[in-house]
């Protein structure tokens, strides 16, 4: 209602805005198929698991939002945030400060292992069966992105990636690092660092992985912790960034716990 709302509101600047009011109106329409109560069980996981495909269509609407990058980003006020917190641009200075071509390759491999590490906790409760895990880990994914996304939407931040000329190019000659440019180059959203969903959506899966599978939720703690590192040293986010997406999935896993016990369906137990 969010994406309705605001590409109404801001159509007038930016006409393909109605594009995104348009596509989010028809999904909202897919949904409410989705809520019959005849679905069975295997229709109820595929509804549960849905919103979170939905994601992608999200993400695409912040550039119909913002006009392509017409609006304006807060990173002077980001990087001054960033003086004041670590004494300098740490997301700029750190790569120089301490180079390195193997920590280029790990952190731009974790950075890339994002995309792999989100669906992890879905297709498990999938693969289990286990309907209440996955409610559970599909809502607090959910509640992740929309938190971060209305920043993108109200409070765009554009980050190192476009702000900062490209790092040398041994820096970026490994295999990883050109996998991250390519996907960035591909499908990146202007204005979408602050907060950042890598961190807090990598940490909050991490968190609802660890009730269903002890092994697959420590594996996804190391890949969140060489993430969070990652997005700096790799120049891809400010280190404000990075507060505020530790903050984001700080907050989200227990209100998620907190809203889901309220409910009609309980949290699973953890």
């Amino acid at each position: 209602m969010v994406v309705i709302a605001t590409g109404w509101a801001r159509a007038d600047r930016y006409p393909a805005a109605t594009w995104a009011v348009v596509a989010h109106l028809l999904l909202l329409a897919l949904l409410a198929l989705f809520q019959s109560n005849q679905l069975g069980r295997e229709g109820r996981i595929l509804r549960d698991a849905a919103p979170f495909v939905l994601l992608l269509a999200l993400y695409g609407a912040l550039d119909l939002l913002s006009g392509f990058g017409a609006e304006a980003t807060h990173d002077p006020l980001i990087r001054q945030w960033e003086r004041g917190l670590f004494g300098q641009e740490i997301s700029r200075e750190w790569w120089r400060r301490a180079p390195s071509p193997f920590w280029s390759s790990v952190l731009h491999a974790a950075y890339f292992a994002y995309y792999f590490v989100i669906p992890v906790p879905i297709l498990l409760a999938m693969s289990r069966r286990d309907e209440p895990r996955l409610v559970f880990a599909s809502f607090a994914l959910m509640a992740t992105f929309v938190v971060c996304y209305l920043g993108f939407i109200f409070f765009p931040v554009a980050g190192p990636y476009y702000e900062y000329p490209r790092p040398a190019a041994w820096f970026t000659a490994n295999l990883a690092a050109k996998a991250v440019y390519g996907v960035l180059a591909g499908g990146s959203s202007y204005g979408a660092a602050f907060p950042s969903s890598h961190v807090a959506a990598t940490w909050v899966a991490a968190a609802v992985t660890w009730p269903i599978s002890r092994r697959w939720g420590a594996g996804l703690m190391v890949a969140a912790a060489l993430l969070t590192v990652g997005v700096v040293y790799c120049q891809m986010h400010y280190g404000v960034d990075v507060v505020a997406g530790l903050a984001v999935a700080a907050a989200v896993v227990p209100a998620a716990r907190w809203a889901s016990a309220t409910s009609d369906r309980s949290a699973p137990d953890s």
